[in-house]
């Protein structure tokens, strides 16, 4: 070792949606660099879509709680949020989520956001002044119509404030096109979800069409934004700045990111983005270890990563970043 230059290897993946959480993907990796002698700093992450709850448990403080809320198909479900201070987080993927709904289910006309509204309501009387709403995962395209009922039929806000946390920049009128496919709306559908957020956008109190970010959970961020005044800011800059992750960047010898799906998408939004710019910005060598990676070596070269490896499970994860060892 090198008197003065670090050896922590800082760890901060998202979850590999839909399988592993970022807390069991940091712990994983952490294991197989533990095992080749390298020290870490576990920090998982998240954009706003599911994790986003457990990424900042430790910065946001509070409790776990729980509520009876309505999934996307309006049956009954519980769902958790954590509160403390004043201050919850609550993620939309919790009560209106694609991973509650079986593939064989799915029905991007009917799913609604009535069950986030729901929980929303909770966190407030429970005592939230503030709620971080991550909007990430849902299975929904309703432009927020079924959250903004239920916060209405639950007596409104009561002065409360929302800050929407998202992990992508298109707008309202873009929601159907660019993400009913990934909730099963075929094409036929995905004209008639545009035709029915287009006559939503003209009764709202604002009109969220061609703001960016607006389109987020099938225009749930939207919805919020024009009817409750809600905030709308970058998921994933938000969750690194709450985990202090700058400075235990630059306490690092390297950063080892990851996700589920290295892809183009990666390259705007993510956390693997967001995590890659601030390591080149602080001249502090990035990494990654995904589940599948779709990009190829100019897209490793845009994200500056230096190496992506795959794997799918903890031990294969574990293994991977054995290997990663070896070049830090």
């Amino acid at each position: 070792m090198i008197p003065g230059v670090p050896t922590t290897v800082l760890v901060a993946p998202d979850s590999f949606k839909g399988t592993l959480s970022a807390v069991e993907v940091a712990d994983a990796i952490g294991r197989g660099l533990e095992a080749e002698g390298r020290p870490v700093d576990l920090c998982p992450v998240a954009d706003g879509g599911e994790g986003t709850l457990d990424a900042l448990a430790d910065a946001v403080g509070g409790e776990l709680r729980t509520a009876s809320v309505t999934d996307p198909l309006g049956r009954p479900i519980e769902a958790a949020f954590s509160l403390g201070d004043g201050v919850a987080v609550v993620e939309t993927a919790a009560a209106s989520g694609l991973g509650l709904v079986d593939p064989s289910e799915r029905d991007p006309i009917e799913a609604s956001t009535f069950g986030t509204g729901e929980l929303i309501l909770a966190a407030i009387e429970a005592g939230a002044d503030l709620v971080y709403l991550g909007v990430g995962g849902s299975a929904t395209t309703d432009g927020g119509a079924g959250a903004i009922r239920a916060v209405r039929e639950g007596g409104g806000l009561g002065g409360a404030r929302i800050t929407v946390l998202t992990d992508v920049r298109t707008p309202f009128e873009h929601a159907a096109k660019v993400f009913g496919p990934q909730k099963g709306a075929d094409e036929d559908q995905v004209k008639r979800l545009t035709k029915r957020l287009a006559g939503q956008a003209g009764r709202l109190t604002r009109d969220p069409r061609g703001v960016p970010m607006t389109g987020a959970a099938g225009g749930l961020s939207g919805g919020l934004w024009a009817e409750f005044g809600a905030q709308l800011v970058p998921g994933a800059q938000f969750v690194l700045d709450a985990v202090d992750f700058d400075r235990r960047m630059r306490a690092a010898r390297a950063v080892v990111t990851g996700e589920g799906k290295l892809d183009q998408q990666s390259l705007a939004g993510k956390v693997v983005s967001e995590v890659s710019t601030r390591a080149r910005q602080a001249g502090v060598p990035c990494h990654a270890i995904v589940g599948t990676r779709e990009l190829d070596s100019f897209g490793l070269r845009v994200l500056d990563l230096q190496a992506a490896f795959e794997a799918s499970t903890p031990r294969q994860i574990s293994a991977a970043a054995r290997r990663l060892a070896e070049v830090l």
